[in-house]
């Protein structure tokens, strides 16, 4: 951060105003998406329009849009996503409800984590296998498919 009162992360500034552009490089969600969120409930508070009718955003947008990118990249369904940024837009007094809808997410993804390890670790042996194979020339038959007689 910088400055007194305004502070820069991510090269925007806490008071810069951002067109819909901007948001979609900074966040690297599509137009597309933004609007998506925006029409299904996801943002915090109304996108506010220009008086050309251009929806404005601020750097606190841009940060919640990144933690939904993070949350929805993690396998958040968009169902519990709106219903967690409900919980967030409808202010204090909620915490409890958000921190057991992150919980239960956060050990989906564990799961999924020790699952994508599982995987990892049969994949990491055949290419050990195979790589003993190469070296040694030994690689030619090895889970060929028989031919059909």
């Amino acid at each position: 951060m910088t400055g007194a009162v305004g502070g820069t992360v991510g090269g925007i500034e806490d008071t810069d105003r951002l067109s819909i552009g901007e948001v979609a490089e900074a966040t690297g969600l599509s137009v597309h998406a933004l609007r998506f969120f925006e029409r299904e409930g996801v943002m915090l508070r109304p996108i506010p329009r220009s008086a050309g009718g251009r929806r404005v955003y601020e750097r606190a947008d841009v940060d919640w849009l990144l933690l939904c990118n993070r949350l929805r990249d993690s396998g958040l369904p968009i169902a519990r996503l709106k219903e967690f940024a409900a919980l967030v837009r409808s202010g204090p007094g909620n915490e409890p409800q958000r921190l057991a809808l992150l919980r239960e997410h956060e050990e989906t993804v564990r799961a999924r984590v020790a699952d994508l390890n599982a995987s990892l670790d049969v994949i990491h042996g055949k290419v050990v296998a195979y790589e003993g194979h190469v070296r040694a020339g030994t690689a030619a038959g090895v889970w060929a498919p028989t031919p059909e007689r």
